[in-house]
């Protein structure tokens, strides 16, 4: 086994149990203590668990939420297919809302040339980024900004969004679950979520499928108030039946 599919199944046992211990990881695993540590140093700095003693916890578990550079470094092949697929969503000319977040921050790169589009986004990277294009129209979206995720919360955002009416959002998530629909970690981000899905037509969600399974404190959408996932094709396929049942359209880059 390569180190990458140990650590995929360091990562795979830890969420499916809540934790893991260096110990039974190493029987399990037919490697040495010492091997399973430097997996978890590496688990950990890709900011998907957090180092306990004797094991590690999934960051899912901490209600911990990794900063935006962590995120940007990990599952990054998945995230670009998404984006990609995510492109066939775009409406010929209009407006649309690019949602804060790393898989969402891909399809903003790669918007074509060719569409007279208006773009409202949350995070400032996103409109400097999208500022200078000639075919893109951008809209910030103000308020305060988070330090972990560089969305702009609260302060006058939502207000603004209460005014708009688009074509399409694409929305991130953190977690999502046949129990609890769509979550994030931040009641703030939540109710800015909340806005874009009330002033948009029709709303799509980019999440790989490591979100899938995952709850976090605030819901900011039913399975219902969605109407596309974007995931990867990793996913579970009797999970996307589960997902299809109750409504959504799948779809898997």
């Amino acid at each position: 086994m390569y180190a990458e599919e140990r650590q995929g199944e360091i990562l795979r046992r830890a969420r499916a149990d809540g934790r893991v211990d260096v110990v039974g990881l190493a029987e399990g695993l037919s490697v040495t203590s010492e091997t399973i540590r430097r997996d978890l140093t590496v688990l950990e700095r890709a900011g998907v668990v957090r180092r306990v003693h004797g094991g590690a916890i999934p960051v899912e578990r901490l209600g911990f939420e990794p900063p935006l550079s962590t995120r940007n470094a990990v599952m990054t092949a998945e995230k670009e297919r998404i984006a990609k697929a995510a492109l066939a969503e775009l409406p010929d000319e209009g407006a649309v809302i690019i949602d804060a977040g790393s898989t969402t921050g891909r399809l903003a790169e790669a918007l074509p040339l060719d569409r007279e589009l208006t773009v409202v986004v949350n995070a400032p990277p996103l409109a400097a980024a999208l500022a200078g294009r000639p075919n893109l129209t951008v809209v910030m979206l103000g308020g305060r900004v988070r330090r972990r995720t560089l969305a702009t919360v609260a302060d006058g955002g939502d207000q603004l969004l209460g005014q708009l009416h688009v074509d399409v959002a694409f929305l991130g998530t953190n977690g999502l679950s046949i129990e609890r629909g769509f979550t994030t970690p931040d009641p703030a981000e939540g109710a800015m979520k909340r806005a874009m899905i009330a002033a948009t037509r029709r709303t799509v969600v980019l999440a790989d499928h490591t979100k899938v399974g995952n709850d976090y404190l605030a819901r900011f959408a039913t399975l219902g108030e969605i109407d596309t996932v974007i995931t990867d094709a990793a996913l579970d396929a009797e999970l996307t039946g589960e997902f299809e049942q109750a409504g959504l359209r799948m779809v898997l880059a």
